[in-house]
């Protein structure tokens, strides 16, 4: 039972540090650390992509391309292990800085992120990205500066990631509209139960 508790100690910590790594890799534009993180037939669906773990790479390398540059706050990490199979859930703030009517400021998206892990040839990597959106909110980086969104500008985006949407689809790219967020129950309680099925588990009420 001791070695049992001191593999599984191991995993965990294995898991963990991946996604950290995976995380402080896209912050930093370590493409290739951030490569080395996923399996090549891995998922990722986020607001602005729905592809394998290579391709979010590479369109993450473009985005920063074009100056979009988010960065990551990233709260504790809860790892549930099912033999080679492991899921991931912590809650975490995405801040993308740009600017909106000429004025400089930061969208923060509050989330929760799951993530699949899977162990082959003795090695740990991701096999899947979701996130579950929350809320969002906008701050001027110069304090006493304001900014005016008007409501109907962002009527046609979802209210747990309507500025996030509103954000990036300024930058140029397209934002999906069935992501799952608290405002959809159904869609965060379907992408739970898929996220967590995979490994065989049963998701925590």
């Amino acid at each position: 039972v001791q070695d049992k508790a001191v593999l599984d100690a191991a995993d965990v910590s294995a898991v963990s540090q991946l996604i950290v790594r995976e995380r402080l890799s896209r912050d930093l534009g370590l493409w290739e650390q951030m490569h080395d993180c996923y399996h090549e037939d891995s998922v990722v669906r986020l607001s602005w992509i729905s592809g394998s773990g290579p391709e979010f790479v590479r369109r993450s390398k473009d985005m920063a391309a074009r100056n979009v540059k988010a960065t990551h706050r990233l709260g504790q990490i809860l790892v549930t292990l099912a033999g080679d199979r492991a899921i991931a859930q912590l809650g975490g703030v995405i801040d993308i800085p740009s600017k909106v009517r000429g004025i400089a400021v930061i969208f923060s998206s509050y989330v929760r992120f799951l993530f699949r892990a899977e162990r082959r040839e003795q090695v740990w990597r991701l096999s899947g990205f979701d996130v579950i959106y929350q809320r969002d909110e906008i701050t001027p980086v110069i304090p006493g500066q304001t900014v005016s969104i008007e409501p109907q500008e962002l009527k046609k985006f979802r209210p747990s990631y309507h500025l996030l949407a509103f954000c990036v689809m300024s930058a140029g790219f397209p934002v999906r509209d069935d992501l799952a967020g608290v405002d959809r129950p159904d869609l965060v309680d379907a992408l739970t139960n898929e996220v967590y099925g995979w490994a065989g588990l049963i998701p925590p009420r």
